[in-house]
């Protein structure tokens, strides 16, 4: 039996996944060993697949020989120490493998977080390599792990994303679309949107998750993939995706033109669609990045209003989650082949939130 095992995928087929048996080695000075003890698995980690060449993030946990181990947030106890300031028995939410262990060479320790400062994440931004450790950590409630695992990060994206619209003026637009509505990072912006009445919030959905994206209360309107024309010409309108569905993109652009004021693009939860064309009408697609964003907004507003900021958006968030967000429970490795491979067919249901542990 496993002692370590960790989940992971071919790089060229998602579809293709394996366990491997990491072991535990010993530890060296500065090391922790973490007992990763549940994560969530949502879309927004196919898109992390999908992305892991062009943005690097296989490199968060090396596997070898065309395998790749996908980032999910986590919850993990520290059951091992070789650092002074780290005590055994830390609890600490970040990101972790798919795995029952995780091994991090400490670096930069505050009473609220360290950082992973191993040689394989060094390039990454520090958002990304950072634990919180949950007895100082003013967003974390025990009572809402789950929400916390399964939207944490991905509320943190839309706050910036809202935040990043609203200090350049929405750019004149009166419409928002949103591709994905029924993305957990499409709700929480389209929530984000609704609280400061930012303009007209219009959802992009496929057929099936329509009724679930209309019920939310946060979409002023709802419209399917094929219907980029239903949108009124005469209105500026802003574009954020969460989709990566070319298809849409064309026709929304060809529909649009100068009435597409801005075009964010932040995900790909369709990540096996075609993409889209070159040349398009209308503005450039132009890649939110998430840690720059948070720099500017520490910059703009002083890093205690940026924390008031995000604390209170998330936890507006949070509470109004508890009407429609059905959070699911499943361990071990059949357990997790298994809601992978429904996460990755897009046949996972908008309102569940899978929590998972090895």
């Amino acid at each position: 039996m496993s002692t370590n095992p960790n989940f992971q995928v071919r790089r060229e087929d998602f579809s293709k996944t394996r366990f491997e048996d990491a072991g535990s080695k010993p530890l060296a000075a500065h090391q922790l060993r973490l007992r990763v003890d549940r994560f969530a698995l949502t879309s927004n980690n196919i898109s992390y697949a999908a992305a892991g060449d062009l943005l690097d993030y296989w490199s968060f946990f090396p596997a070898a020989d065309g395998w790749g181990r996908i980032p999910v947030m986590g919850f993990g106890d520290v059951i091992e120490s070789e650092h002074p300031q780290v005590a055994v028995g830390d609890r600490v939410f970040g990101f972790f493998p798919m795995a029952a262990e995780l091994v991090i060479d400490v670096d930069g320790v505050t009473d609220g977080q360290f950082v992973d400062g191993a040689p394989h994440r060094r390039n990454h931004a520090a958002v990304y390599r950072q634990y919180s450790r949950v007895a100082l950590d003013p967003l974390y409630e025990a009572s809402r792990e789950a929400q916390i695992l399964l939207m944490r990060g991905l509320f943190m994206t839309s706050f910036l994303v809202d935040a990043f619209l609203e200090d350049r003026g929405d750019f004149d637009a009166e419409t928002f679309v949103l591709g994905s509505a029924s993305s957990k990072t499409g709700i929480a912006l389209a929530h984000q949107l609704a609280q400061r009445r930012a303009g007209r919030v219009v959802g992009v959905t496929g057929e099936g998750n329509r009724d679930f994206v209309a019920s939310l209360g946060y979409y002023d309107d709802v419209i399917g993939y094929e219907e980029a024309a239903s949108l009124r010409v005469e209105n500026p309108h802003v574009f954020i995706d969460f989709s990566g569905r070319g298809d849409f993109v064309n026709a929304l652009h060809h529909h649009l033109g100068e009435s597409l004021r801005h075009h964010c693009f932040v995900g790909a939860t369709h990540w096996d669609a075609a993409p889209a064309e070159a040349g398009l009408p209308g503005p450039e697609p132009a890649f939110f990045f998430a840690p720059g964003e948070i720099a500017a907004r520490v910059t703009a507003w002083g890093a205690d209003t940026f924390r008031q900021r995000m604390q209170e958006g998330w936890q507006r968030f949070c509470n109004d989650s508890d009407a429609w967000l059905e959070v699911r429970f499943h361990e071990g490795e059949a357990a997790l082949e298994e809601i992978y491979a429904e996460v990755l067919a897009g046949r996972a249901r908008p309102a569940e939130g899978h929590i998972l542990s090895l």
